[in-house]
């Protein structure tokens, strides 16, 4: 009995641990700034593990039978958390936070009351000595056990909802098992069970609808139909589409449309590549989507196109889904195109190729792990890949919107000794947005540009580099590695244009 019990510690630390992670990840989805997310749902979480372990001095009878109502409240609370705070977001923003941090410090409380309870089980039959430190041994077997599924097996193949629901169920059956291994010494066995069955019943049934119950959360989260969803361990990908507008949403961030994302590539690649007639090989960071390879591919006399990309999920589905080949007119399957999926810091650090120009096509510093990417450390790296003449462009917010963290990024780049200029473009889906050209000559605007382009001419290219006094430069400090002072800027500032 008491290595059952113990196996039982192992589950519940398991579980503990989880909802813990489900809630920060969630909330980095929908919230942005994944560091200010996990670390104040961990605090929180913590908070309320004490407040539990607290209120456990005050259950004096019953421990068994406690232990399992314990057990049963968590694998639902716990098992619906995550569905729960989806559709929270999805119908109405405003009270996600207090609905989030609500339901951290409830499982918190919980979870915080089940280890003190087996211990004063357990201390019938054990030595003090042997259970703190056979009790403790398994707690932290569960959390290491869960700590390395749950990015590499839970969220990518179950997604949080399904992942969190998996959790609940084997919070029940520690329930049901212990209900069976102390069914001599319950007097209200029966009931406890009933109780048990119809949790596993309702927990059940809402895993196997996982899907359904995501659909019906997103479908009010995004106003067109949803044709492509699905969690990878970096990020949830979302592809919508109403007539013949698609759209691609990251962590539910719009990242294009297709009605107007010409619009932004041709100002993103060929105001700088234009300039270069001498450009062979290409390097992407970031871009997965294939729509920024899609305009440097227009270019005859690029040999090679190098895309760095994180996450395999993004540069799979655009290889794959016939819209959205369509869209990049199967720029990923060229013969000139190498993909590569990794870290972009990391493979610029462990790779030795120069490139002619660069394309640095990032999600906007939302958090400190994008953050990093902007960073004076990575222009230095990013420099060191450019051949005498190079160039490379990179996309940088919004002047008008987030003209603090605009103009960071053009400080930053300054701070590394490069040349850098400025400019912006009307993109309808976004506003006014921009980009910033470095490299270590002075800048021209091209005399003419010798490939197609829907949006950008030879004669209106000048006015991008002009500044109105809504968007002029403003003083803003270097965005480091160790302070990361952009993605405050950035939150700051976007704070106010989302509502």
């Amino acid at each position: 009995m008491n290595h059952a019990l113990l196996f039982s510690v192992f589950v519940v630390a398991s579980c503990g641990l989880a909802y813990e992670l489900i809630a920060g990840a969630l909330a980095s989805y929908l919230l942005g700034d994944s560091v200010t997310q996990f670390s104040t749902v961990i605090g929180s979480y913590l908070f309320a593990m004490g407040v539990g372990s607290w209120l456990s001095r005050y259950v004096e009878r019953r421990l068994v039978a406690r232990f399992i109502q314990v057990e049963l409240m968590v694998g639902v609370f716990g098992g619906f958390s995550a569905a729960g705070l989806f559709f929270v977001f999805a119908w109405s923003s405003a009270p996600f936070k207090l609905a989030l941090y609500l339901a951290v410090v409830g499982i918190g409380v919980l979870v915080g009351l089940e280890i003190p309870l087996i211990m004063r089980i357990l201390e019938r039959d054990l030595a003090f000595k042997d259970l703190v430190s056979q009790v403790l041994t398994f707690d932290y077997l569960g959390a290491l056990a869960v700590s390395i599924l749950f990015p590499v097996v839970l969220v990518p193949h179950l997604g949080l909802m399904r992942s969190a629901l998996l959790f609940g169920l084997l919070n029940v059956a520690v329930a049901l098992w212990a209900c069976w291994l102390f069914r001599e010494q319950l007097r209200n066995v029966g009931w406890l069970g009933v109780q048990g069955g119809a949790s596993m019943l309702v927990l059940l049934a809402a895993f196997a609808a996982a899907g359904e119950l995501t659909s019906l959360a997103e479908a009010h989260l995004y106003a067109d139909d949803i044709v492509h969803a699905e969690s990878t361990p970096y990020q949830r990908i979302v592809v919508t589409r109403w007539k013949d507008d698609l759209r691609l949403h990251l962590n539910n961030n719009l990242q294009f449309s297709s009605r107007d994302e010409y619009r932004y590539h041709e100002a993103l690649v060929h105001p700088g590549l234009s300039t270069l007639p001498a450009a062979r090989r290409v390097l992407v960071l970031g871009g997965g989507d294939g729509l920024a390879v899609r305009e440097i591919l227009k270019y005859p006399q690029i040999e090679s196109v190098t895309l760095v990309d994180l996450d395999p999920a993004m540069t799979r589905l655009f290889a794959s889904a016939p819209p959205l080949r369509k869209l990049n007119e199967d720029a990923l399957r060229s013969s000139k195109v190498s993909v590569v999926n990794a870290d972009a810091l990391q493979w610029l650090e462990d790779n030795d190729d120069l490139f002619d120009f660069v394309v640095v096509d990032f999600p906007d510093p939302s958090n400190f792990a994008i953050g990093k990417l902007y960073s004076a450390s990575f222009y230095r790296l990013l420099e060191k890949h450019l051949t005498a003449n190079a160039l490379a462009v990179i996309q940088s917010t919004s002047p008008l919107y987030a003209r603090q963290s605009f103009w960071c990024v053009v400080t930053t780049l300054e701070s590394v000794g490069l040349l850098v200029t400025p400019y912006h473009a009307l993109v309808p889906s976004f506003g006014e947005w921009g980009f910033v050209l470095a490299g270590r000559h002075a800048y021209r605007p091209p005399p003419a540009y010798a490939v197609a382009t829907r949006f950008l001419t030879a004669d209106t290219t000048p006015a991008l580099f002009l500044f109105p006094k809504d968007m002029a430069r403003v003083e803003t400090e270097v965005n480091r590695l160790n302070s990361q002072v952009l993605v405050r800027y950035f939150e700051q500032e976007w704070r106010q244009v989302i509502r």
